[in-house]
């Protein structure tokens, strides 16, 4: 081979070698500048959703609240998750159409990628920090904490400047979903509010004997538009003191299975007692994650699960406070000291200060469990490992349904309601849950 030959070879290797380099350039730049390049929530694990999962938990034990109010963390944190990621997923963009009047949400940098973990790292870490503004110091670096990890471990893998675009536009979701929590009118639940008066009508339980708490929280917007459509139950017996009437024979009943109380119904009231614990909403959070683990869902399942739960929970307490506050029904207590003269009696647990009619933990139980069953499948068998930290023993169940009517029929072990209300409140959650899903 001649000089000329060899220097034209070398030439032309040099000119491969810078086109290869060329289009290894450009198709890294592509790579995070075109759309999302396929990439999808699906494609991710849930991990960061669960341990968020348990950071809100943690803070739901340690914040002062009304129980039924953290369905309010639960649901907006779900949302947040959700919205955080819709652009990436078909299925999520619907949904996120569905909810009640959420305006301000960013709109994403077209034609660059997103790291979607890193999104809902961002999203629940602004959401909780909002959400649980009064949250201990302790907690609130706690929350800081576990941030900036997920930050760090994303870092190893992903190039900054991505991971800085979904840190900006999960905040800025976050941002936009927390201002609509602050319009959906639970400032307001608690105005002045004077109880019904008269026989059958609720009045302060022992033994604090307090003023009756959120009397207004059935006017809070809901979540999904249409969830509590027609969800009203049918009402309780006629009030009657008549030992033969079906309203005597109810209270009757409470009294009755106080007496003779199995172990394994004082276990299934202590269970679902939730305080000290996670609250009432918090135990179905914890459910949703462990079931979550089980499944091992993707990113983009567990972030709608997570917003379709909480708000199916937060609902259903809507729709079941309107029923309460309409009703206004005596607790057993009240009743069985007032008018069956057992004046000594108590409940196994103590009594929440609002009216009796409908359980709220009916309610909620059966909304959240109504769409884990479409998550999970119905008939999948289950073991709640929520209070292994408090030294309980685990409870196991044939279904989510399962989980839910005893979750219900623990209230009328504890004295704290009527198998009447138990039932509705069941009925009134399966509604709940059904309106959402037909959308």
């Amino acid at each position: 081979m001649n000089p000329y030959q060899h220097s034209k070879k070398r030439s032309f290797l040099w000119v491969f070698a810078a086109a290869t380099f060329a289009v290894f350039l450009f198709s890294a730049c592509k790579k995070d500048t075109a759309g999302n390049n396929g990439n999808n929530p699906a494609n991710y694990d849930s991990k960061v959703i669960d341990r968020w999962m348990t950071v809100q938990l943690k803070l739901m034990r340690n914040t002062t609240g009304p129980n039924h109010g953290f369905a309010r963390h639960f649901a907006y944190s779900g949302v947040a998750a959700l919205t955080s990621i819709d652009f990436g997923h078909p299925s999520i963009s619907k949904w996120k159409a569905k909810l009640n009047g959420l305006t301000g949400l960013p709109a994403k940098e077209q034609s660059y990628r997103y790291y979607f973990p890193a999104n809902v790292n961002a999203a629940l870490a602004a959401i909780n920090r909002s959400m649980f503004s009064n949250a201990s110091a302790a907690d609130k670096f706690t929350i800081d904490s576990l941030e900036a990890a997920l930050k760090n471990e994303f870092l190893q893998t992903e190039p900054a400047e991505v991971i800085n675009r979904s840190e900006t536009y999960g905040k800025a979701v976050s941002a936009a979903v927390y201002a609509w929590a602050e319009t959906d009118g639970y400032k307001n639940a608690n105005n002045a509010y004077t109880p019904k008066a008269g026989p059958g009508y609720w009045i302060p339980t022992p033994p604090a004997f307090t003023s009756p708490a959120t009397p207004y929280w059935g006017n809070n917007r809901t979540i999904i538009a249409g969830s509590t459509k027609n969800s009203k139950p049918a009402g309780p017996p006629a009030y009657s003191t008549n030992p033969s009437s079906p309203f005597y024979k109810m209270a009757k009943a409470v009294y009755d299975v106080s007496a003779t109380l199995t172990q394994d119904q004082k276990d299934m009231a202590n269970f679902w007692k939730d305080v000290p614990g996670a609250t009432s909403p918090g135990h179905w959070l914890s459910i949703l994650q462990q079931a979550a683990r089980q499944r091992n869902t993707s990113l983009a399942e567990a972030a709608l699960a997570y917003a379709l739960t909480g708000a199916a929970i937060n609902d259903a307490l809507i729709t079941c406070f309107v029923s309460k506050y309409e009703v206004s029904l005596i607790r057993p207590v009240s009743y069985i000291r007032g008018e069956m003269g057992h004046k000594d009696w108590s409940p196994f647990l103590g009594t929440p200060g609002h009216p009796e009619f409908p359980s709220a933990h009916s309610s909620l139980s059966a909304a959240a469990a109504g769409i884990m069953e479409e998550f999970f499948g119905k008939n999948k068998s289950f073991t709640d490992h929520t209070y292994d930290y408090l030294g309980y023993p685990v409870r196991s169940y044939p279904g989510f349904s399962a989980i839910a009517i005893e979750a219900g029929q623990s209230r009328l072990y504890a004295g704290i309601h009527y198998q009447f209300s138990i039932d509705a409140g069941i009925w009134q959650g399966k509604k709940v849950a059904g309106n959402i899903l037909s959308k």
